[in-house]
């Protein structure tokens, strides 16, 4: 089954996603153009409003590939409107994203979309279901990425630079995370159709608690900095230099006025 059996008002794009993209493009102009007073704000939601539009599209991919591979309820669900209020768990999806970002720098879509994995024949197709969401975060990250590794920065104002090389943290951070072999992460639904049944009922009790594991860990300082060693490390490899993730970030932060007023000036200027 394809996607010639869902209807046409099933794939329509919703106006919620149309208005975020929206916000996207007028803060992303703004940040460019040096139009806000404060370039935080503008930084902060621009950089908050193209995360989300990854959110979407990070889902939106898990459906989608669902779709082809024979789940034809997923239209009927919404997910394929590329709207955030249709999600299972709007809260883990968006707000919590969302919310680990402003506390750490860290990227990471919750699940959010229901598939029917009985509708699905293949381990092959299983797997593509899973990979889908954060192969999408990898194409952003080479997209977010690519003016540092082609040397295309000349003329590109200094604050949306900055901004830039925050999201491509987000998004490497993103699609690293998932790609970890933790029950209820994506990584997990990789290589669970290859698993033995006996191995798949041991392992189902704790599928639930994998993201609150992998925050638990991502809060213990040692790993929180061998992890962010290894972030660092590859996003120097694509061209992101440390200043431009640290100024993306402190901009991102600087919205806050607590942030803003007591933080050090580390010199993310224009």
């Amino acid at each position: 089954m394809t996607a010639t059996t869902a209807r046409p008002s099933d794939r329509r794009i919703s106006p919620v996603f149309v208005g975020i993209l929206a916000v996207t493009a007028v803060t992303g102009w703004a940040t460019w153009s040096g139009f806000a007073e404060q370039p935080g704000v503008a930084v902060f939601l621009f950089v908050t409003a193209a995360w989300i539009v990854s959110l979407c599209l990070h889902e939106y991919a898990h459906a989608r590939t669902a779709l082809h591979s024979g789940d034809i309820t997923v239209g009927a669900k919404g997910y394929l409107t590329l709207n955030p209020l249709k999600y299972t768990h709007a809260l883990l999806s968006i707000v919590l994203p969302v919310l680990f970002v402003i506390m750490g720098g860290i990227g990471l879509p919750g699940g959010a979309v229901f598939i029917e994995r009985s509708r699905i024949r293949g381990r092959w197709r299983h797997s593509l279901i899973s990979a889908a969401g954060p192969l999408t975060n990898v194409l952003f990250a080479a997209v977010c990425t690519a003016p540092f590794w082609l040397d295309a920065l000349d003329g590109v104002p200094a604050d949306f630079r900055f901004a830039l090389a925050f999201l491509a943290l987000l998004q490497v951070t993103a699609a690293i995370l998932n790609f970890l072999p933790v029950p209820g992460l994506d990584g997990y639904g990789v290589i669970e159709p290859w698993l033995s049944y006996g191995i798949k009922r041991q392992v189902e009790p704790f599928a639930p608690f994998g993201l609150l594991f992998v925050f638990a860990l991502l809060w213990v300082p040692s790993i929180n900095s061998a992890f962010f060693d290894v972030i660092d490390a590859l996003l120097r490899h694509l061209g992101v230099g440390d200043p431009d993730r640290y100024c993306g970030q402190y901009l991102y932060n600087s919205v806050f006025s607590v942030i803003r007023d007591a933080g050090p000036n580390i010199g993310c200027t224009s």
